[in-house]
Protein backbone atom coordinates (compact mmCIF):
# COMPACT_ATOMS: atom_id res chain seq x y z
CA UNK A 1 0.00 0.00 0.00
CA UNK A 2 1.90 3.04 -1.31
CA UNK A 3 2.12 5.89 1.53
CA UNK A 4 0.42 8.63 -0.44
CA UNK A 5 -2.68 6.39 -1.41
CA UNK A 6 -6.24 6.26 -0.96
CA UNK A 7 -8.29 2.69 -0.07
CA UNK A 8 -11.19 1.54 1.22
CA UNK A 9 -12.00 -1.50 3.27
CA UNK A 10 -15.55 -2.28 2.50
CA UNK A 11 -18.12 -5.28 1.86
CA UNK A 12 -20.19 -5.11 -0.91
CA UNK A 13 -23.51 -5.13 1.33
CA UNK A 14 -22.12 -2.31 3.70
CA UNK A 15 -24.52 0.48 3.29
CA UNK A 16 -22.24 2.54 5.41
CA UNK A 17 -18.75 1.11 2.91
CA UNK A 18 -21.46 2.47 0.13
CA UNK A 19 -21.46 6.53 1.70
CA UNK A 20 -17.79 6.22 1.27
CA UNK A 21 -18.01 4.84 -2.21
CA UNK A 22 -20.21 7.25 -3.15
CA UNK A 23 -18.36 10.47 -1.44
CA UNK A 24 -14.99 9.58 -3.23
CA UNK A 25 -16.80 9.18 -6.80
CA UNK A 26 -18.57 12.49 -6.11
CA UNK A 27 -15.48 13.99 -5.78
CA UNK A 28 -13.58 12.20 -8.57
CA UNK A 29 -11.26 10.68 -5.90
CA UNK A 30 -9.21 7.03 -7.24
CA UNK A 31 -9.02 5.30 -4.73
CA UNK A 32 -8.51 1.01 -4.40
CA UNK A 33 -11.25 -1.11 -2.91
CA UNK A 34 -10.34 -4.23 -0.50
CA UNK A 35 -13.40 -6.19 -0.57
CA UNK A 36 -13.83 -7.57 3.31
CA UNK A 37 -15.04 -11.09 4.62
CA UNK A 38 -17.26 -10.13 7.38
CA UNK A 39 -17.37 -13.49 8.59
CA UNK A 40 -13.67 -13.87 8.31
CA UNK A 41 -12.51 -10.78 9.53
CA UNK A 42 -8.70 -9.95 7.71
CA UNK A 43 -5.46 -9.00 9.64
CA UNK A 44 -5.64 -5.62 7.49
CA UNK A 45 -8.87 -4.78 8.73
CA UNK A 46 -8.59 -5.64 12.21
CA UNK A 47 -5.20 -3.93 12.61
CA UNK A 48 -6.80 -0.55 11.05
CA UNK A 49 -9.85 -0.78 12.90
CA UNK A 50 -8.93 -2.34 16.00
CA UNK A 51 -11.76 -0.70 17.85
CA UNK A 52 -14.96 -1.52 15.92
CA UNK A 53 -12.90 -4.33 13.64
CA UNK A 54 -15.63 -3.34 10.81
CA UNK A 55 -15.96 -1.78 7.49
CA UNK A 56 -15.92 0.70 6.73
CA UNK A 57 -12.01 1.62 6.95
CA UNK A 58 -10.39 4.59 4.56
CA UNK A 59 -6.55 4.33 4.45
CA UNK A 60 -4.80 7.27 3.25
CA UNK A 61 -0.96 8.46 2.87
CA UNK A 62 -0.77 5.07 5.22
CA UNK A 63 -3.07 6.46 8.00
CA UNK A 64 -6.71 4.46 8.85
CA UNK A 65 -9.83 6.23 9.78
CA UNK A 66 -13.12 4.31 10.52
CA UNK A 67 -16.56 4.76 10.44
CA UNK A 68 -18.50 6.22 7.89
CA UNK A 69 -19.76 9.50 8.78
CA UNK A 70 -15.87 10.28 9.92
CA UNK A 71 -14.50 9.13 7.14
CA UNK A 72 -17.32 11.61 4.75
CA UNK A 73 -16.30 14.22 7.00
CA UNK A 74 -12.64 13.77 6.05
CA UNK A 75 -12.88 12.67 2.41
CA UNK A 76 -14.93 16.79 2.44
CA UNK A 77 -12.30 18.25 4.03
CA UNK A 78 -9.16 16.76 2.54
CA UNK A 79 -10.47 17.12 -1.20
CA UNK A 80 -12.08 20.83 -1.47
CA UNK A 81 -13.74 19.84 -5.16
CA UNK A 82 -17.56 19.36 -5.38
CA UNK A 83 -17.75 20.31 -1.59
CA UNK A 84 -21.10 18.05 0.38
CA UNK A 85 -21.10 20.13 3.47
CA UNK A 86 -22.15 23.19 3.38
CA UNK A 87 -20.17 26.44 3.64
CA UNK A 88 -22.82 27.98 5.97
CA UNK A 89 -22.07 26.96 9.29
CA UNK A 90 -26.18 26.29 10.25
CA UNK A 91 -26.47 25.01 7.30
CA UNK A 92 -23.55 22.29 7.98
CA UNK A 93 -24.85 21.52 10.93
CA UNK A 94 -28.16 20.81 9.98
CA UNK A 95 -26.48 18.27 7.31
CA UNK A 96 -25.00 16.61 10.52
CA UNK A 97 -28.20 16.31 12.44
CA UNK A 98 -30.09 14.51 9.94
CA UNK A 99 -26.93 12.30 8.66
CA UNK A 100 -27.03 11.01 12.55
CA UNK A 101 -30.86 11.01 12.94
CA UNK A 102 -30.83 8.60 10.40
CA UNK A 103 -28.39 6.34 11.98
CA UNK A 104 -29.06 6.77 15.44
CA UNK A 105 -33.25 6.88 15.38
CA UNK A 106 -34.00 5.25 11.92
CA UNK A 107 -31.51 2.19 12.36
CA UNK A 108 -32.54 0.85 15.02
CA UNK A 109 -36.48 1.09 14.55
CA UNK A 110 -35.55 -0.68 11.09
CA UNK A 111 -33.55 -3.70 12.72
CA UNK A 112 -36.38 -4.05 15.37
CA UNK A 113 -39.28 -4.18 12.70
CA UNK A 114 -37.14 -6.78 10.61
CA UNK A 115 -36.28 -8.87 13.62
CA UNK A 116 -38.64 -8.85 16.25
CA UNK A 117 -42.49 -10.40 16.27
CA UNK A 118 -45.82 -9.96 17.23
CA UNK A 119 -46.45 -6.52 19.04
CA UNK A 120 -42.67 -5.64 19.44
CA UNK A 121 -42.78 -5.73 15.57
CA UNK A 122 -45.71 -3.88 14.98
CA UNK A 123 -44.59 -1.01 17.80
CA UNK A 124 -40.95 -0.61 16.36
CA UNK A 125 -42.76 -0.36 12.81
CA UNK A 126 -44.70 2.72 13.76
CA UNK A 127 -41.12 4.02 15.26
CA UNK A 128 -39.61 3.55 11.88
CA UNK A 129 -42.61 5.37 9.82
CA UNK A 130 -42.83 8.40 12.48
CA UNK A 131 -38.83 8.61 12.06
CA UNK A 132 -39.18 8.40 8.29
CA UNK A 133 -42.21 11.17 8.26
CA UNK A 134 -39.87 13.46 10.53
CA UNK A 135 -36.87 13.01 8.35
CA UNK A 136 -38.76 13.89 5.30
CA UNK A 137 -39.19 17.41 6.91
CA UNK A 138 -35.66 17.57 6.32
CA UNK A 139 -35.93 18.13 2.94
CA UNK A 140 -37.82 21.65 3.46
CA UNK A 141 -39.03 21.72 -0.46
CA UNK A 142 -35.71 21.32 -1.57
CA UNK A 143 -34.70 18.90 -4.53
CA UNK A 144 -31.83 17.27 -2.15
CA UNK A 145 -31.03 17.44 1.30
CA UNK A 146 -28.08 19.25 0.18
CA UNK A 147 -29.94 21.98 -1.97
CA UNK A 148 -29.74 22.14 -5.38
CA UNK A 149 -27.03 18.87 -5.58
CA UNK A 150 -26.38 16.34 -3.71
CA UNK A 151 -24.23 16.90 -0.81
CA UNK A 152 -23.60 15.29 2.79
CA UNK A 153 -26.95 14.33 3.87
CA UNK A 154 -27.78 12.75 0.74
CA UNK A 155 -24.91 10.58 0.69
CA UNK A 156 -25.64 9.91 4.58
CA UNK A 157 -28.93 8.70 3.97
CA UNK A 158 -29.80 7.81 0.65
CA UNK A 159 -28.96 4.37 0.73
CA UNK A 160 -32.45 3.87 2.56
CA UNK A 161 -34.12 4.29 -0.41
CA UNK A 162 -32.78 0.89 -1.51
CA UNK A 163 -32.69 -0.92 1.24
CA UNK A 164 -35.83 -0.36 3.13
CA UNK A 165 -37.74 -1.84 0.30
CA UNK A 166 -36.36 -5.15 0.38
CA UNK A 167 -36.67 -4.71 3.86
CA UNK A 168 -40.49 -4.26 3.39
CA UNK A 169 -40.32 -7.09 0.97
CA UNK A 170 -38.94 -9.89 2.91
CA UNK A 171 -41.45 -8.77 6.64
CA UNK A 172 -44.05 -7.88 5.22
CA UNK A 173 -44.73 -4.61 6.28
CA UNK A 174 -44.74 -1.03 5.05
CA UNK A 175 -42.92 1.84 5.85
CA UNK A 176 -42.47 4.35 3.58
CA UNK A 177 -45.71 5.51 2.81
CA UNK A 178 -46.30 7.13 -0.77
CA UNK A 179 -48.61 9.35 -0.17
CA UNK A 180 -48.01 10.41 3.16
CA UNK A 181 -44.47 10.55 2.60
CA UNK A 182 -44.75 11.59 -1.24
CA UNK A 183 -41.81 13.79 -1.02
CA UNK A 184 -39.17 11.39 0.93
CA UNK A 185 -39.96 9.08 -1.65
CA UNK A 186 -39.45 11.34 -4.73
CA UNK A 187 -36.35 11.99 -3.36
CA UNK A 188 -35.36 8.73 -2.87
CA UNK A 189 -35.91 7.86 -6.54
CA UNK A 190 -34.05 11.15 -7.86
CA UNK A 191 -30.72 10.42 -5.99
CA UNK A 192 -30.92 6.52 -6.56
CA UNK A 193 -30.71 7.30 -10.39
CA UNK A 194 -27.74 9.84 -10.40
CA UNK A 195 -25.31 8.47 -13.01
CA UNK A 196 -22.25 8.18 -9.55
CA UNK A 197 -24.82 7.33 -7.07
CA UNK A 198 -26.47 4.24 -9.55
CA UNK A 199 -23.38 2.78 -10.53
CA UNK A 200 -22.31 2.13 -7.16
CA UNK A 201 -25.63 0.51 -5.71
CA UNK A 202 -25.09 -3.63 -5.32
CA UNK A 203 -27.16 -6.22 -7.54
CA UNK A 204 -30.62 -6.35 -6.15
CA UNK A 205 -31.36 -9.48 -6.01
CA UNK A 206 -28.03 -10.30 -4.32
CA UNK A 207 -28.62 -7.84 -1.89
CA UNK A 208 -32.09 -9.14 -1.26
CA UNK A 209 -30.55 -12.91 -0.79
CA UNK A 210 -27.83 -11.49 1.89
CA UNK A 211 -30.64 -9.23 3.73
CA UNK A 212 -32.99 -12.17 3.95
CA UNK A 213 -30.11 -14.40 5.52
CA UNK A 214 -28.97 -11.46 8.01
CA UNK A 215 -33.13 -11.58 8.86
CA UNK A 216 -32.95 -15.21 9.90
CA UNK A 217 -29.79 -14.38 11.62
CA UNK A 218 -31.55 -11.79 13.15
CA UNK A 219 -34.43 -12.84 14.48
CA UNK A 220 -33.17 -16.38 15.59
CA UNK A 221 -30.75 -14.43 17.88
CA UNK A 222 -33.69 -12.05 19.28
CA UNK A 223 -35.44 -14.99 20.24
Amino acid sequence: MAADSVTLLGFWASPYALRVKWALKLKGVEYEYVEEDIWNKSALLLQYNPVYKKVPVLVHQGKPLAESLVILEYVDETWKQNPLLPHDPYEKAKARFWSRFVDEKCVPAFLATFSKGGEEQQKAAEEARENLKTLESGLEGKLYFGGEKIGFADVAIGWLGYWVPLMEEIVGIHLLDTKSMAKLKAWFDYFLEHPIIKECMPPRDKLMEHIKTFQRMASSSST
